[in-house]
């Protein structure tokens, strides 16, 4: 396969070609192997990348900062107060300022402009980590995960329930059309993905061999799916009073054992997290008390199955992103 991704951005998968994805999944299959089995793999030794966070992450920091330095890069985390951007410093000067100290810029935050901003002038790549409206190393890290628990992505059925109009659902409609899978976004029409953004996955489905469907009904949306995914119902940046109607709209939507055994055979759950799948965590026990509901957007019986593989997602991360490093910057 003939791909050359040096130089280029990653802002969302849009951008990418289903053979560019490819060549990213293979990279991140061969990154995997190396890294388990204890081969050093430091080809990026002297570039330097600085990872700009306006919302906090486990999972992007923690895959980020290891992918860089297990690939030999400098790595620098600048957390929302560590930086002047936005406040002191436009978005066009600090792109041009990190542009001529770093290699790579990865950004995590708001809005999409943002981070588009911040490669129309830095002038090394640039990375999107997540914004309000897509998340692209999460889908590269799914993507993988599909693919080692099925051994093919092209033709599987493919369920996202709740809020489909988020970076996730977003993400994962966009994905699926350009790699063949068959998309339903299970969610209430108020929830239903943006119709022009919808309009572009039909006709980019229509050149893979996968489709999309929107729907309302559960049963119908989640029969023979071969994944069903889902993500919390507040997204970070949303006010607190959205709670309410959010819980009101999506607790039907909750993905349960009946959900799980009205899909196929030997499906599997997914989710890019973090989950409140238990009271265990302290949003998780506020909501509790005040709504009288102690699992959200998937049960805990769900979560702990073997039908589950949220972990295999969270580890993917790391060698994806790997990926993305590695073949943007060599």
């Amino acid at each position: 396969m003939s791909v050359n991704l040096r130089g280029k951005n990653f802002l969302k998968i849009l951008d990418y070609s289903a053979d560019e994805i490819r060549y990213l999944l293979e990279l991140s299959k061969n990154f995997k192997n190396m890294k388990r089995a204890g081969v050093r793999h430091d080809f990026l030794k002297g570039k330097n990348i600085v990872l700009l966070f306006e919302k906090t992450s486990t999972r992007t920091r923690c895959s980020f900062e290891v992918a860089g330095n297990d690939l030999g890069l400098g790595v620098t985390y600048l957390d929302p107060g560590s930086s002047q951007m936005g406040k002191k410093e436009s978005i066009k000067d600090t792109a041009r300022v990190l542009g001529r100290m770093y290699d790579g810029i990865e950004y995590r935050g708001y809005s999409q402009w943002i981070v588009e901003d911040l490669a129309k002038y830095a002038k090394v790549p640039v990375w999107n980590g997540l914004t309000d409206d897509f998340h692209p190393t999460q889908m590269l890290a799914d993507l993988l995960t599909i693919e080692e628990k099925f051994g093919r992505i092209e033709g599987l059925n493919f369920t996202y329930m709740g809020d489909a109009r988020n970076n996730m659902g977003n993400s994962l409609m966009v994905t699926c059309a350009k790699m063949g899978l068959n998309f339903t976004a299970c969610a209430p029409k108020e929830l239903f993905p943006d119709e022009k953004l919808v309009k572009e996955c039909e006709m980019i489905a229509k050149e893979s061999g996968g489709s999309i469907r929107l729907t309302e009904d559960i049963e119908e949306g989640t029969t023979g799916a071969h994944i069903i995914y889902t993500d919390i119902w507040v997204s970070m940046g949303e006010p607190e009073e959205v709670w309410d109607s959010r819980i009101k709209l999506l607790k039907s939507y909750q993905v349960n054992k009946k959900v799980m055994e009205n899909a196929a055979k030997h499906a599997i759950f997914m989710h890019c997290l973090p989950s409140f799948h238990d009271t265990n965590t302290t949003i998780g026990a506020q909501i509790a008390e005040k709504f009288g509901i102690r699992e959200m957007e998937v049960t805990d019986e769900v979560f702990e199955s073997a039908q589950s593989v949220v972990f295999d997602e969270a580890e993917n991360r790391m060698h994806t992103i790997k990926a993305v490093l590695y073949a943007t910057l060599c």
